[in-house]
């Protein structure tokens, strides 16, 4: 081995070292130990704030990572792991949430049910164990200005299993191909025919979908929206001005069919005189049919008056389906 190879091997081998470590620990002290963290207890803090890059505000069913970010005496700024691609670890902080939830990453939840955040603001407040005097809060208010989507579409069809391929023929056993004691070769045996490949399964049908919109009056009008169908109900409140809401009963897509497969290949004849003969090629499977496609369900939607204006918010979809019927009637409250 010469000197270039070894020193690869052995710093590819080093790499590898570190990588591995570094793997098996969510491991803090190997990090702080290589620079790559820092343990806020032993690092002099004097001020700490938090943000939500992606905001302002979030949405019902957002997620939203949050950003801390601590000062030191010298005006060195310090950010979290995650979003914030900084040494600060979320294990050496303590965040609370009031109407949304935070997990242990740093990453804002809002429950997709909007009863849970109708008329709140959610609040983050981040605190330091390790120094106990500093603190920062969030209000960090729910917006409904959003692309809301509500999908009862059938289910799509499941593939086909893949046939499976033939045996190869044996080949044929040798003769003797000397002139004064010649025998035949055996013949090769026919390769096994390749199996058929499975059906796809047939999608499945989308259900009638029942959609009730009324206005929600005040300085912020708002559309409260209910989706029912199959037992279900969805609630959406979406801002008109630049938020809408996506209905879809489409019909599920056919699985794919298997692939056939393969014929095995025959066995060649052995040597000899004469020569034994090849065996023939086994055929192939035939690949499996798709699946159909199941069916769009109707769609009904039943409006307030005061919604007119803003029907133009409210899309749907279900090709193939019967034309989506429109009801303008009064509707009350959804909550």
């Amino acid at each position: 081995m010469d000197r270039t190879t070894h020193f690869l091997r052995t710093k590819f081998a080093a790499c590898l070292a570190v990588a591995s470590l570094l793997a098996l620990s969510g491991c803090a002290a190997v990090q702080v130990r290589m620079g790559m963290k820092v343990y806020l207890a032993k690092t002099p803090v004097t001020s700490i704030a938090v943000t939500l890059p992606k905001g302002p505000g979030i949405g019902p069913g957002d997620k939203s990572p949050l950003v801390v970010s601590v000062t030191g005496p010298d005006g060195k700024v310090l950010q979290t792991e995650g979003a914030g691609e900084g040494k600060v670890m979320w294990q050496d902080l303590q965040v609370t949430a009031i109407v949304a939830t935070v997990n242990k990453k740093g990453v804002l939840s809002l429950s997709k049910d909007p009863r849970i955040s109708d008329g709140k603001i959610a609040h983050v407040t981040v605190t330091v164990p390790s120094h106990p005097d500093l603190r920062a809060e969030l209000d960090i208010p729910t917006r409904y200005d959003r692309k809301f989507t509500a999908n009862f579409s059938g289910s799509n069809g499941s593939s086909g299993s893949n046939g499976s391929d033939g045996l190869d023929g044996m080949s044929g056993s040798d003769g003797s191909t000397d002139p004064d004691h010649p025998s035949a070769g055996g013949n090769g045996s026919n390769g096994g025919n390749g199996s058929d490949g499975g059906d796809g399964g047939n999608g499945g049908d989308a259900p009638p979908v029942q959609v009730r919109v009324t206005l929600r009056t005040g300085e912020h009008p708002l559309l409260q929206v209910g989706v029912t169908a199959a037992g279900h109900q969805k609630l959406y409140l979406v801002d008109p001005h630049g938020g809408s809401l996506t209905v879809t009963a489409e019909g599920g897509s056919g699985g794919s069919g298997g692939r056939g497969g393969r014929g095995g290949r025959g066995g060649s004849g052995g040597n000899g005189t004469p020569s034994g003969m090849s065996g023939s090629s086994g055929m192939d499977g035939r690949n499996g049919f798709d699946g159909s496609p199941g069916r769009a369900g109707s769609i009904t939607v039943t409006y307030d008056p005061q919604v007119k204006p803003f029907l133009s918010v409210i899309h749907l979809s279900n090709k193939g389906g019967p034309a989506p019927v429109f009801k303008e009637e009064p509707v009350a409250p959804l909550w």
